[in-house]
């Protein structure tokens, strides 16, 4: 009995982180309340967005989604093809992200699309799953009119 016990825990964490990376998105989605979004990281988490810049620890973290929230006038973030596992009180995730944007340019707004993937490290905490890093490794980030194959990364 116990082994059906850990197995139906090791299901229940799968499904908590993917709650936890719905609730990321949705609130990246909603406008980057940076309040809600810094709530799901440990205190000493690290963001890392790449082209982004790399954030440690809650204020950091918070400034960021806080900066963001006021220059993204609009996003979707698609995650999929997610792999996670669970080890006790820790997690490791994989996702891809399809991401739609849209963002200031020279000549008013521009729509973009990102492609990339989330390595991520989970921690259990009191309160729940937390992410403790959540590394984004871009493979393009690009004006929609212009495509990835003519401009890989916007500047």
């Amino acid at each position: 009995m116990a082994d059906l016990e850990s197995r139906v825990q090791r299901l229940e964490d799968i499904e908590a982180i993917r709650s936890l990376k719905m609730r990321y998105c949705d609130l990246c989605d909603r406008g980057y309340d940076a309040a809600a979004l810094t709530a799901l990281f440990t205190d000493d988490a690290v963001w890392d967005g790449g082209i982004f810049g790399r954030y440690e620890g809650e204020r950091r973290i918070r400034r960021f989604f806080e900066a963001t929230g006021g220059i993204v006038r609009f996003a979707r973030h698609y995650v999929t093809n997610s792999v996670i596992d669970v080890a006790g009180e820790s997690a490791t995730g994989r996702w891809y992200l399809l991401q739609t944007a849209t963002m200031p340019g020279e000549d008013g707004d521009r729509a973009i699309w990102g492609s990339g993937r989330y390595d991520e490290v989970y921690i259990r905490t009191p309160e729940g799953w937390k992410f403790q890093s959540v590394v984004l490794d871009w493979a393009f980030w690009t004006p929609h009119d212009e495509g990835w194959v003519r401009l890989q990364f916007l500047q």
